[in-house]
């Protein structure tokens, strides 16, 4: 299969998730929202659970490209933009559809073993990335020494699941969590020497 027909198949397995939900969603949802037909799906896919399985390891990789370089001149800036490129949302309309369908699969993994793997793909990424610069901000001297990038990195992807859950089932917005994240990272994570520089990352957050 082709990276095109990989692409298309993906975008239209999100664009029929936000319209129809996991519980509803059909084949021939999918190739509604494709220039291919349902038959091409069954060609390439065994039904709806394999090609899911799929478009969690495609937003895996998605998510990877994404935050490989996210901008900032220091570990604590990069820290603050990956939390602005996750919790601020290009669609909120959309966003907001797309994180209740993905609830909806999450509710489906602990009886799905290949759905499970997928999502702790993505929780071992994003608990990686987040460490990486946790331990970068601290052997820089902005974030304390006596913080521990592992646990660190396990509090902010459970405030990030959190909030995505948070958001999808009792309409909570994101920018509450993206503000009490932000001012976590100033406020907790930077040493007292980073703090006497004057930086404005927690002001912006606060703003925000």
């Amino acid at each position: 299969m082709s990276d095109e027909t990989i692409d298309d198949l993906m975008d239209a397995t999100y664009r029929a998730l936000c319209k129809h939900g996991y519980a509803d969603l059909t084949m021939q949802d999918i190739a509604a929202e494709s220039d291919k037909s349902k038959g091409t799906l069954h060609y390439h896919f065994d039904g709806k659970a394999d090609l899911l399985e799929s478009f969690l390891a495609y937003l895996l990789d998605r998510f990877e490209e994404r935050t490989e370089s996210v901008p900032g001149e220091t570990p604590a800036d990069r820290l603050h933009a990956l939390f602005d490129e996750l919790l601020t949302p290009t669609d909120e309309e959309a966003a907001a559809e797309f994180r209740t369908a993905v609830l909806e699969i999450k509710a489906q993994s602990p009886y799905n073993e290949a759905y499970r793997e997928r999502l702790q793909e993505f929780d071992r990424a994003l608990h990686d990335r987040i460490a990486d610069l946790v331990a970068a901000g601290i052997e820089a001297g902005q974030f304390r020494s006596s913080v521990d990038p592992d646990e660190t990195a396990e509090f902010l992807v459970t405030v990030f699941h959190g909030g995505q859950t948070r958001a999808a089932a009792v309409d909570r917005p994101l920018d509450r969590t993206k503000a009490s994240v932000h001012e976590y990272i100033d406020a907790v994570l930077r040493s007292d020497a980073a703090v006497g520089e004057g930086g404005d990352d927690g002001q912006r957050g606060a703003d925000e």
